[in-house]
């Protein structure tokens, strides 16, 4: 009784893609890297000058963004190498590790804002409007350059979503302490200062809570969004000959590679190779499901619940191109 894998000679070429994407994606967070760790240092330096907890909680944020990038970068360093030894999926999920590392951070940091946002909501001191607004409003473009940089890279990975998260909640940020500095400046009302935090903050939790369910989602190996394990159930079932289907299993190893593992019955009359190959172009054709293992066993005659295994093989091959 067989396992089969599928498709060998289409994941060599699958992962020959994914090398060319993940040079543009490291190429796009190196270059966004760069843009954010120059104005961080920046904008702490004016933040203490200020007395602005807005722009220091920006600065923070900043500084999850630089990390995560950094660990972005190290991760999709990590991911392209080959499988070897115990590791037999590679080190694919280091991305998704990365990816919820980010999430982590982001609510920490939120947690942490929002303690000193109502800190000084009780206490406001005296805020430098008009430092806050120059360098919240120059914040808005580096972010925005930032933003665009990272439009362009494979967002469908977790780990990049994950940096661009990071980048786009800055970048709401920016607007919100924009925003606050103008008021402070024209009206002298420090606790505006605070409030932008708690936006800034509230934005930090929404992304953070994001990022550690779906990152999350892929560890406790649910289903990937988009593919319900009872559809595919019922495709298979529908394949000619297919007389049972036990121990359904879909998951996805890292973005963008949903899995699949399956024990099927067919009838004792075809050939069940020819059905598993069937079954695994359908796979492929309807829901985009390359990597499978599918046991291919012929149902027994006289009983449903027993089996025989398969006991001949076409002698056609399939062509993998």
């Amino acid at each position: 009784m067989p396992a089969h894998d599928h498709d060998h000679g289409q994941d060599s070429h699958h992962d020959h893609a994914h090398g060319v994407s993940r040079d543009a994606d490291g190429r796009y967070l190196t270059l966004a890297l760069l843009l954010l760790l120059g104005f961080m240092g920046i904008e702490v330096v004016v933040g203490i000058l200020a007395k602005s907890l807005a722009l220091i909680s920006d600065a923070g944020h900043m500084l999850t963004d630089v990390g995560s990038i950094g660990l972005s970068l190290l991760a999709i360093r990590l991911a392209s190498r080959p499988a070897s030894g115990s590791f037999t999926y590679g080190l694919k999920r280091v991305e998704i590790l990365s990816a919820q590392a980010n999430g982590l951070t982001l609510l920490l940091l939120s947690v942490w804002f929002i303690v000193e946002a109502i800190l000084r909501l009780i206490e406001p001191p005296a805020v430098d409007g008009f430092l806050v607004t120059v360098i919240a409003v120059v914040g808005i473009g580096v972010n925005l350059l930032a933003v665009w940089v990272m439009s362009k890279a494979n967002r469908q990975s977790l780990n990049v979503e994950g940096s661009f998260q990071h980048i786009l909640t800055d970048l709401y940020a920016f607007i919100a302490t924009a925003i606050a500095g103008a008021i402070i400046w024209w009206s002298g009302w420090n606790r505006l200062d605070a409030i932008a935090t708690l936006i800034v903050a509230g934005l930090m939790l929404k992304a953070g809570i994001g990022l550690v369910r779906e990152s999350g989602r892929v560890f406790l190996e649910a289903a990937p969004r988009g593919l319900h394990p009872v559809a595919i159930a019922e495709a298979i079932r529908a394949v000619p000959s297919v007389t049972r289907l036990d121990d359904l299993h879909v998951w996805e190893v890292t973005s963008n590679m949903p899995a699949l593992s399956a024990h099927v019955f067919v009838d004792h009359t075809v050939d069940c190779h020819d059905v598993r190959r069937t079954i695994e172009a359908m796979l492929h054709d309807q829901f985009s499901i390359t990597h499978t293992t599918l046991q291919t066993d012929h149902t027994a005659v006289g009983g449903a619940d027993q089996s025989a295994p398969c006991a001949f093989e076409s002698h056609e091959k399939p062509q993998i191109t």
